[in-house]
């Protein structure tokens, strides 16, 4: 059996490796397509490098626009030519939709399914009902995609699992940490972000913040975890700030941070997530460029939290744009410090999520398979 299948990014290369090895213990499989480092130690030869198409952004978009055009038609040819038995796309949809769309074209029985479903439940809803025409099913990560998909006129959309279930014993913290978390000076999490526009536009406020809540609480032991590639502009960036955080590196001292943490200030992402499984109650901020600010006005939803929109409440407070000032994330962040009741209605809430996002068995990369497979088989028959 010949799968193909494309990711265009980090978080992309930790599903597909999954995947793939979760295919593998299925059937005998030969790969083909697009992924990074993870993806290629399970069995890819890539067509060619990921990091060609990981672009973020309206603007970095638009000036490696030629680049992504060419990897797009690159792509798509050498899958049809491949003439694979299902082809497999997670994530990035500014370009793996529009492989698909290319493939679809010229293969129109090939099975083509969707790991990670487009927001579509918070902006652009059309693009769900647009989606039928070349998915045949989506594999969501979220709870309440399903439903979203079904209410839209989407193509068929199955709850797989988020990968962050999987982690829950690394996320939460043993007895002792527990006692940590209770004990002073409180650790307080700042996680500005993973891309150089979040740190930019976020970095300053935390730090002004930080020190605000300092001044009612001397004793805080701050910890920032950052990632590898802005490491040293983090560094650089904090040296101004009155009370300067302990800054770690990597995937185990960021977690152990979290299971002995007592609150976080965090940019909106997937670290909400995390956080919340890991039950730390936290304040969310976030801002973008003015032209991306002009975006809001699409936006369908009334949070863009992930653990409150998997609740549906909003338990977690956000503040974006103008609203992210010193001033209002303080007075959100100090509660959430001592024993008070905004704490416990938050952890009260956190405590939900595993109910909510728990799978009846399995994993959510081998459910992943299974439908997989089962879609390929359907397209065969």
């Amino acid at each position: 059996m010949k799968i193909a299948i494309v990711a265009g990014e980090a978080s992309g290369d930790e599903l597909g490796y999954k995947l793939m090895a979760a295919l593998k213990r299925r059937a005998s499989i030969d790969f083909i397509g697009v992924g990074g480092p993870r993806m290629e130690a399970e069995g890819l030869s890539s067509f060619f490098p990921m990091a060609d198409i990981a672009v973020m952004g309206i603007l970095p978009v638009i000036k490696k626009l030629p680049t992504l055009l060419a990897r797009i038609r690159e792509t798509a040819e050498k899958i049809v030519a491949a003439q694979p038995d299902a082809l497999v796309i997670i994530d990035s949809p500014d370009f793996t939709h529009r492989v698909a769309k290319r493939v679809r074209k010229v293969l129109p029985h090939l099975a083509v399914v969707d790991y990670v479903s487009p927001s579509v439940w918070a902006w652009r809803p059309g693009r769900a009902k647009a989606m039928r025409a070349y998915i045949d099913h989506v594999l969501a990560l979220l709870p309440f995609e399903p439903a979203a998909h079904q209410r839209l006129n989407g193509p068929a959309c199955t709850y797989v699992g988020h990968p962050l279930t999987e982690i829950l014993a690394t996320l939460r913290p043993s007895a002792e940490e527990e006692q940590r978390r209770a004990n002073r000076p409180y650790r307080l999490l700042v996680l500005p972000g993973s891309r150089r526009s979040e740190i930019r536009r976020l970095l300053g406020v935390f730090g002004e913040t930080v020190a605000h809540v300092a001044q009612s609480m001397p004793e805080l032991d701050v910890v920032l975890p950052a990632v590898p590639h802005l490491h040293d502009e983090i560094v650089e960036a904090v040296q101004s700030w009155p009370v300067k955080p302990r800054i770690v590196v990597g995937i185990d001292a960021k977690y152990e941070a979290f299971r002995t943490a007592r609150a976080a200030l965090a940019a909106s992402g997937t670290v909400t997530l995390e956080l919340a499984l890991a039950q730390v109650p936290t304040v969310v901020a976030y801002k973008v460029s003015k032209l991306e600010e002009q975006l809001k006005y699409l936006i369908t939803v009334s949070t863009i939290v992930l653990p409150n929109l998997i609740l549906g409440e909003n338990a977690i407070p956000e503040f974006l744009q103008a609203d992210a000032n010193t001033e209002s994330l303080s007075a959100a962040l100090m509660p959430l410090l001592s024993d008070t009741p905004e704490r416990m209605s938050q952890m009260k809430a956190l405590t939900k999520l595993d109910d909510l996002m728990r799978l009846p068995d399995g994993t959510p990369s081998e459910k992943a398979a299974a439908i997989v497979l089962e879609t390929a088989g359907k397209a065969g028959r």
